[in-house]
């Protein structure tokens, strides 16, 4: 598999002491919401990522636990992180449907990860295994996120 775009930035950038912090800052640019959590993109490679979100105000409920949606943000970033980063260059995809169970309160700060290691693509239905877990490796939420991926329409002339 070639190395595509997206990791060549993560990888170049990543050489600075404030990479990871400018490529998570530049990644969520692409889908503005993003920038809500201010997400730290920690580990991404073909397969993998792992988005960080820290516990602050913003981003908790009336309880003071890690607001789930704020959860789900992450756990979108972090798929479309590895999908950006692993699907082969003739295919395309797009988010067709997430499940999610809660597992437990999330009171730390959130690891959210996509792995999709073990996995093929192939076109149609395309199931992203996702996690957040929290600073003590409980999991606080867990499913996936479904993506449809075809071939990318022929280029004309």
């Amino acid at each position: 598999m070639t190395q595509n775009k997206l990791l060549e930035i993560y990888n170049k950038w990543n050489k600075f002491s404030f990479g990871k912090r400018l490529f998570s800052w530049f990644f969520a640019q692409m889908a503005p919401y993003f920038k809500t959590i201010k997400p730290l993109v920690q580990e991404l490679r073909p397969g993998f990522c792992q988005v960080l979100i820290k516990k602050r105000k913003i981003v908790q409920n009336h309880i003071g636990t890690m607001h789930v949606i704020a959860i789900c943000n992450g756990l979108e970033m972090a798929m479309g992180a590895v999908a950006e980063a692993s699907i082969p260059s003739h295919l395309r995809w797009i988010p067709k449907g997430m499940s999610l169970d809660y597992t437990a309160k999330a009171g730390t700060d959130i690891r959210c990860i996509a792995d999709i290691s073990d996995q093929e693509w192939v076109e149609g239905d395309f199931k992203v295994p996702v996690k957040a877990l929290d600073e003590n490796d409980v999991v606080v939420v867990q499913g996936h996120i479904m993506l449809w991926v075809s071939k990318k329409p022929e280029k004309k002339a």
